[in-house]
């Protein structure tokens, strides 16, 4: 046994020692589940073979030659070999490549085990008893929950104040600008998963387009152009969107604010993202609460 060999083993044998030790000085029985005997297994596994291939290539090193055909190109008299890939790096390339499509998609997490799940099961637990608890919330307590909502998922984008931050985003103390509104008259709209379905573009254009655009983004009130029948059709004579049928024209209400929730909406800056698995029901009502006295 040469000299590299036995500086391997000790060096592997460290490695193994100080693995245990760490663990062990953790005050943790490493077979008290399956997780932690893999985990074991595992390295000591790495340091064993970490010290056998550092071995055999370094005394391949040593001896091998070079052979095989050289290519016709090189680099300032740097040629390179046009030699099959090894067997060996092959087999090991397609025996991890498997391996990883079965832990992806069946063997993980092992043993029906793993941190995130745990996690997740947390916070489905934590996100159930914080239901239970302010699931008769008075209105209040609402507006507040949702003020402190806001100010964490919303206030970057729309602004501590629901300003919109000059026109960046939308601005929660008007319902829609007369540019918002002829907007979505000129490209349509179909990003927020109404029953109605797609607004398409062009229901009105030229003057009708602007008398309808002036009308929504004054509160539609005055006189009701004679054009608007074409919105009407949708969001109801009163604008208000046919009982949840389509979006609401004159306020923030209830539906509105869920769908948007649920489905993001395209904006200045990007794209709003969905919320539907970030807050909780309570927690969209009580949002919905906050950002309707910010309209007011």
């Amino acid at each position: 046994m040469n000299g590299l060999m036995i500086k391997s083993l000790a060096f592997a044998a460290i490695l193994v020692i100080a693995t245990i030790a760490v663990v062990m000085s953790l005050d943790i029985d490493i077979f008290a589940d399956s997780i932690n005997a893999i985990t074991m297994g595992g390295a000591i596994a790495i340091a064993v073979l970490t010290a056998a291939v550092s071995v055999k290539y370094i005394n391949q090193m040593k001896t091998d030659t070079a052979s095989g055909h050289l290519s016709e190109d090189n680099w300032d008299g740097i040629g390179e070999y046009e030699n099959e890939l090894p067997s060996g790096w092959a087999y090991t390339f397609l025996a991890v490549f498997l391996w990883s499509m079965w832990y992806g998609f069946f063997g993980y997490p092992v043993n029906a085990y793993s941190q995130i799940g745990e996690y997740n099961e947390e916070v489905l637990a934590y996100n159930a008893k914080f239901e239970e608890t302010h699931k008769n919330a008075d209105a209040a307590t609402l507006r507040e929950m949702g003020e402190s909502i806001f100010l964490v998922q919303c206030q970057q984008c729309h602004g501590v104040t629901g300003d919109g931050l000059s026109g960046r985003a939308q601005d929660f103390g008007t319902r829609m600008t007369k540019a918002q509104v002829l907007d979505v008259i000129n490209n349509g709209s179909n990003q927020m998963g109404y029953a109605m379905g797609m607004m398409p573009p062009g229901m009105a254009a030229g003057a009708d387009a602007e008398a309808i655009a002036g009308y929504i983004a004054g509160g539609m009130k005055g006189e009701k152009p004679a054009a608007f029948a074409a919105c009407a059709s949708c969001h109801g004579e009163d604008g208000k969107g046919n009982n949840g049928m389509a979006p609401n024209l004159a306020a923030y209400d209830n539906t509105l604010i869920s769908h948007v929730l649920e489905h993001g909406k395209k904006g200045i800056i990007g794209r709003m993202p969905s919320f539907k698995t970030l807050i909780t029901p309570v927690q969209e009502k009580a949002l919905t609460a906050y950002v309707q006295t910010l309209a007011n």
